[in-house]
């Protein structure tokens, strides 16, 4: 209970608990007081728990800058966002900062939020807030293949883990999703509807997880024998027009799919407008899957078919690996996997048309 008094605290004194107050009530070093409140790896978690259990209930609460000064550390975690690339952070935001909020206040730790508007301030944001004391280390969102923030927080030693994966992996800690096992399920699932011809629409090349998305179509598309040509993969949409445009393009081959894979929601959404234009129903003579979640894709008639990411439970373990990376535990032992969960609703479904008959039918209605 809070308020409780410590064993050798004189009965109706109000003064401030201290951590050697806290240290001489648990029997214990104060310098393994310190380190187990503070999550060091060599202190058991043992006694961690009984640690933080019992200065919960005495009312601990260290004062966080005469700890920063002695630790080095401020207790806050950095997160930079990019205003400039559009829809770059909005399927997950609300719920991805409530996750790392959470995490963090539960163990005293804060989050500082920046933003910058271009590539370059994007860097030198992240530089100044070291600089400034300001955070501890990073959370890195939608990491590039070739990501130049983890080149410069190597540089400063500052920690780091990402919201993602990279190319190079080497010394990084991270927490993903796995989008290349969810783009070779949509592929099955439309394949065990009885599609045959399916297209791929990616990302951006300069996100890792297209390139990862991209090898979980080709490896379904492989496993089934299923025609792997250029024209039905080499396209990207990272917003509606987009994937209009997109859309549009495949249906004008002499031999269109009947279904798509969109590696983006906001992608695929543009879909509707280009199948509406040529009389065609989504989830009847066209299917599509895709993967984020937004809430867009409910609202679609038919609704969207997607891969939902828990933003939540994203922020919360990212929030925890970088305290723990912060504390010095190797980042090769940070890392985890974590599956989408497959959203079915109305855009995907056994296709009414041949590939053939398909075409047939939009020369006739061009």
């Amino acid at each position: 209970m809070r308020g409780e008094q410590p064993k050798n605290q004189r009965p109706g004194s109000r003064r401030r608990i201290t951590i050697n107050d806290l240290a001489a009530d648990l029997g214990l070093a104060k310098g393994t007081v310190s380190r187990a409140l503070n999550g060091y790896p060599d202190i058991a978690e043992t006694t961690q728990a009984r640690v933080q259990k019992r200065a919960k209930a005495l009312g601990y609460m260290p004062l966080s800058q005469a700890q920063g000064i002695r630790t080095g550390r401020t207790r806050s975690i950095g997160l930079v966002f990019r205003t400039d690339l559009p829809n770059a952070q909005r399927p997950f935001l609300s719920e991805f900062l409530s996750g790392i909020t959470q995490r963090a206040s539960a163990e005293n730790w804060t989050l500082t939020v920046a933003t910058a508007a271009s590539e370059h301030e994007f860097i030198e944001t992240h530089r100044r807030l070291v600089d400034e004391r300001k955070a501890d280390g990073f959370i890195l969102p939608r990491t590039d293949v070739v990501d130049r923030r983890i080149d410069v927080l190597r540089e400063m030693g500052t920690p780091f883990v990402m919201f993602g994966r990279t190319a190079n992996d080497t010394d990084c800690a991270w927490f993903d999703i796995s989008g290349e096992a969810a783009m070779q399920e949509a592929v099955l699932r439309l394949h065990g509807q009885g599609h045959r011809r399916i297209a791929y629409v990616n990302g951006e090349a300069r996100y890792n997880f297209s390139r990862l998305r991209a090898q979980g179509y080709r490896a379904a598309i492989k496993q089934l024998g299923l025609d792997d040509c250029a024209e039905l993969s080499d396209l990207t949409a990272m917003s509606h027009a987009e994937g209009r445009a997109a859309t549009a393009r495949l249906l004008s081959l002499p031999l269109p799919p009947t279904a798509i894979v969109f590696a983006t929601d906001r992608g695929a959404l543009g879909a509707w407008e280009a199948a509406m234009e040529r009389g065609l129903t989504i989830g009847r003579e066209l299917s599509v899957i895709a993967y984020d979640g937004i809430p867009e894709g409910t609202y679609a008639k038919p609704g969207l078919t997607t891969f939902d990411v828990d933003s939540h439970h994203a922020g919360d373990r990212l929030a925890a690996l970088l305290m723990r990376r912060i504390r010095g535990e190797a980042p090769e032992d940070l890392r985890e996997l974590a599956p989408a969960k497959l959203t079915p609703r109305g855009s995907d479904g056994p296709p009414v048309l041949t590939p053939a008959e398909l075409a047939d039918r939009l020369k006739a209605a061009a």
